[in-house]
C-alpha cells in the first residue's frame, strides 16, 4: 500500500468523526478531539490513521458529501501534517476522497469497493493514492438483512478478485491495492468465523495484493464471549476478544488489521515479528517498530 512496505504486521488506527458509529460515535465528533485521538493512536503504534466521517454500522444511513467533507477534512489535514504516519480516508464518495487527498491523505478506504461511486477508481488512480477495496453485501442500511452465501470464502474471494481487477483496470497500480474481506459487513457470526478460519485461502488467492482484516469490537465477538442466553458484550468490553482475532489474523497471513485500540494490536504485531525473526543463532533480534516508508 502507498506509503508502507507491508513486510511485517501493520496496524491501522480508527479515527471516527461521526455521531453514530457503533463503538465510539460522538466521542470524537469535534475536530480537535479527533486530532488528539489520532495523534495518540500514532504515538501508541498505529502505522496508518483511518479517518471516517460516515458511520458504516449496521442500519446506518448515508451522509451528504458536504457534511462528510466538513467532518473529515480538518482532521485529515492536521493528522497528515502532525501524525508522522500515512492518513487514510474512509469513504465511498469520490468527492469526499478528493477533498481528503487534497488535504494530505494518501489512501482511500472504500467499503463499497468502488461500486458506490463510478468516479472513485479513476480518482484514486489519477491521484496516485493507495486503495483498500472491501467486500460488503448491499449497503450499511441493508447488509445484515438475512445475509446468505453458498460458500462465504469463495464468494468473498470472487468479489474481491473482480473489484481488484476493476481497480487495476482503472489505472491503480497493484502495489497500491489492499483487499478487505469485510468482517461483519453482511455476514453472520458463522460467516465471520469461517472467513477468519480460512483466511489463508483468501491471502493466497489474492496475492500479491495484501489483506487487511477489521474485527475491532465487532458484534460477533460480543455474542461469542457473552455465552449462551446472555446479552452480547458491549463494544467497550470486546477488546480482549478483538486482540485474539488480531493475533489469529496476523498468524494466518493478514498484512494489516484495523482497530480502535491500537496499543495492544501494535504490541502483538511487534512480538509476532520478533518471534518470526528469532533463530538459535540470533535469540534477541532487533525488530523495527514501524514498517519502512517508501
Amino acid at each position: 500500500m502507498l506509503g508502507l512496505a507491508l513486510d511485517r504486521p501493520a496496524v491501522m488506527g480508527i479515527v471516527n468523526v461521526t455521531p453514530d458509529s457503533f463503538s465510539d460515535g460522538g466521542h470524537y465528533l469535534d475536530a480537535g478531539a479527533a486530532v488528539a485521538h489520532g495523534l495518540e493512536l500514532a504515538a501508541t503504534g498505529a502505522d496508518v490513521l483511518d479517518v471516517g466521517g460516515e458511520s458504516t454500522r449496521p442500519g446506518a444511513q448515508a451522509v451528504e458529501a458536504a457534511e462528510e467533507i466538513r467532518r473529515v477534512v480538518p482532521v485529515v489535514r492536521r493528522l497528515a501534517a502532525e501524525g508522522g504516519v500515512p492518513v487514510s480516508v474512509d469513504t465511498t464518495k469520490a468527492e469526499v476522497a478528493a477533498a481528503a487527498l487534497e488535504a494530505g491523505a494518501t489512501v482511500v478506504n472504500d467499503v463499497s469497493a468502488g461500486r458506490g461511486d463510478p468516479d472513485m477508481l479513476p480518482l484514486v488512480a489519477g491521484a496516485g493514492a493507495g486503495y483498500v477495496a472491501m467486500h460488503m453485501l448491499g449497503t450499511p442500511a441493508t447488509m445484515q438483512d438475512d445475509p446468505r452465501y453458498d460458500d462465504v470464502v469463495v464468494e468473498v474471494g470472487d468479489f474481491l478478485e473482480q473489484r481488484l481487477e476493476a481497480a487495476a483496470g482503472a489505472g491503480i497500480p497493484v502495489e497500491h491495492l489492499v483487499a478487505d474481506p469485510g468482517i461483519g459487513f453482511g455476514k453472520t457470526t458463522t460467516h465471520n468465523l469461517e472467513l477468519l478460519h480460512r483466511l489463508p485461502e483468501l491471502v493466497e488467492r489474492l496475492a500479491p495484493v495484501p489483506v487487511l482484516v477489521g474485527t475491532s469490537r465487532k458484534a460477533f465477538i460480543g455474542r461469542i464471549l457473552a455465552g449462551p442466553d446472555e446479552p452480547a458484550l458491549a463494544p467497550e468490553d470486546r477488546e480482549e476478544g478483538t486482540l485474539a482475532t488480531v493475533v489469529w489474523a496476523f498468524d494466518r497471513g493478514a498484512a494489516m488489521v484495523r482497530v480502535h485500540d491500537v496499543r495492544p494490536a501494535a504490541e502483538a504485531a511487534r512480538l509476532l515479528t520478533a518471534l518470526a525473526a528469532a533463530s538459535p543463532s540470533d535469540p534477541d533480534p532487533e525488530v523495527p517498530w514501524r514498517p519502512r516508508v517508501r
